[in-house]
């Protein structure tokens, strides 16, 4: 994959010096009302892909990290519903436990405890 990569970062480069070599010729650029730039058609064009490539990235970057907030706002958002979750359970526990004490209780009074009576019976 390092070679890929490297490769088409040559091919870029080559791409880039090769139309730096063609395109010499200097040319105006009027950045703002009376500030004007004069340099090669090259340079201007490189300049013009390197600052969409940087915006690009920034912009890139930007999305992640609200992706990554938007992730952290859930994941609380998840967190807080299983606690919620747990604490129902553990009351619905309780009550479980308080409800079948008495029918566990008569329960016991009217079975029988020993295999002799059941044959009894």
């Amino acid at each position: 994959m390092k070679q890929i990569n490297f490769l088409i970062l040559f091919v870029i480069c080559l791409a880039l010096v090769m139309f730096a070599i063609q395109n010499d010729q200097p040319t105006l650029i009027r950045v703002v009302k009376d500030i004007q730039v004069e340099a090669p058609l090259s340079v201007e064009l490189m300049l013009a892909m390197g600052t969409g490539a940087v915006l690009a990235w920034v912009f890139s970057v930007w999305s992640q990290v609200q992706n990554a907030l938007a992730m952290r706002k859930e994941l609380k958002a998840r967190d807080k519903r299983i606690q919620e979750l747990e604490e129902s359970l553990k009351r619905f526990e309780v009550e479980l436990q308080q409800q079948s004490q008495p029918l566990l209780s008569a329960a016991s009074e009217l079975a029988p405890t020993t295999d002799a009576e059941l044959v009894t019976q």
